[in-house]
């Protein structure tokens, strides 16, 4: 997978990346590149941290769950939600191992500035809701709560035993990812195996339904997963470094990497690739425009676009 960002006068550049599209019964059915190449599934893989949460326990409404698969914003109705995920367990802010934060959304953190606020917070941090659920479902099995995400703990054992199954790929040795939990590795087969199940596992059909219903709390109107997931009705989720993946329900998973990290990059390419399987409409086609070919800005305006040279085998 090839995209190209063409720059009026400036020439081109080319990104390289993969892109894996496996079906509902586990196989692959459209590739380009290097699909057994490992990487960090980042923050993909909070869907299926949520579900081992609430698995153990963890007791999620919908509109938790969706929050504790999200890299939100920090706007007040997200930390609002954060906050009553851990009062419902009798804990508060203080037990969130995630680093303090500014929120993620500029106009969230604007917001707070202008309102007096000083210093970061644990609960602004994208991740607290995912760490809300690592907590509820360590509350509800009467585990420490202080070591919740040492890779030792058995919560974080039941994650990875969970993901290295399901995507069918060892997921150890874990590294740390940047909000302090175990982060673990993939590759875009195993990615694509795991948004496969996500769209077709009946085990899976609470976190699928909440990210379906609730996709601009999972991420962020505008933001390339989210507008992936309002267009086609299914569920997107993308991690850091420009990893990006998709379920379409009751047919496949997609899962997208751009190799230099680029999100504009690989939400792009899950656009077209979505585009060229299939799955997109007229009207899909057209609410996902600004992904299928972004604009290329210079100077306040449109000098470029982004085009894509994506070939699935």
């Amino acid at each position: 997978m090839l995209a190209e960002q063409v720059r009026s006068g400036l020439g081109e550049t080319t990104h390289d990346g993969v892109v894996c599209v496996v079906d509902a019964g586990g196989a692959v059915v459209a590739s380009s590149g290097d699909i057994t190449r490992p990487f960090y599934l980042r923050s993909a893989a909070k869907p299926f941290q949520a579900y081992v949460s609430q698995s153990l326990g963890a007791g999620l409404s919908q509109l938790e769950l969706a929050m504790a698969c999200a890299s939100h914003r920090g706007f007040p109705v997200q930390v609002a939600l954060v906050r009553s995920m851990l009062g419902k367990a009798d804990l508060d802010e203080t037990f969130l191992r995630c680093p303090a934060d500014w929120p993620l959304g500029a106009e969230a953190a604007e917001t707070l500035v202008r309102s007096g606020a000083h210093s970061k917070r644990s609960l602004w941090h994208n991740c607290s809701g995912k760490h809300a659920g690592f907590l509820r479902a360590c509350v509800a099995q009467g585990w420490p709560t202080d070591s919740y995400l040492s890779p030792d703990h058995p919560l974080q054992q039941a994650v990875i035993q969970y993901v290295s199954g399901a995507g069918d790929f060892e997921v150890e040795p874990v590294g740390v990812d940047g909000c302090g939990a175990p982060v673990l590795r993939t590759s875009a087969l195993a990615m694509a195996t795991l948004f496969s199940r996500l769209a077709n596992d009946d085990r899976l059909v609470e976190v699928r339904t909440a990210m379906q219903r609730y996709p601009a709390l999972v991420g962020v109107n505008g933001s390339g997963d989210t507008e992936i997931a309002i267009a086609i009705g299914g569920v997107a989720k993308g991690g850091a470094a420009g990893c990006v993946g998709v379920a379409v329900e009751g047919r496949l998973g997609l899962a997208v990497k751009s190799w230099d990290g680029s999100h504009t990059i690989a939400s792009s390419v899950a656009a077209n690739a979505l585009d060229q399987i299939g799955v997109l409409n007229a009207t899909s086609r057209k609410a996902l425009s600004a992904f299928l070919t972004p604009p290329v800005l210079g100077g306040g305006r449109e000098v470029g676009q982004i085009e894509t040279r994506l070939e699935l085998a």
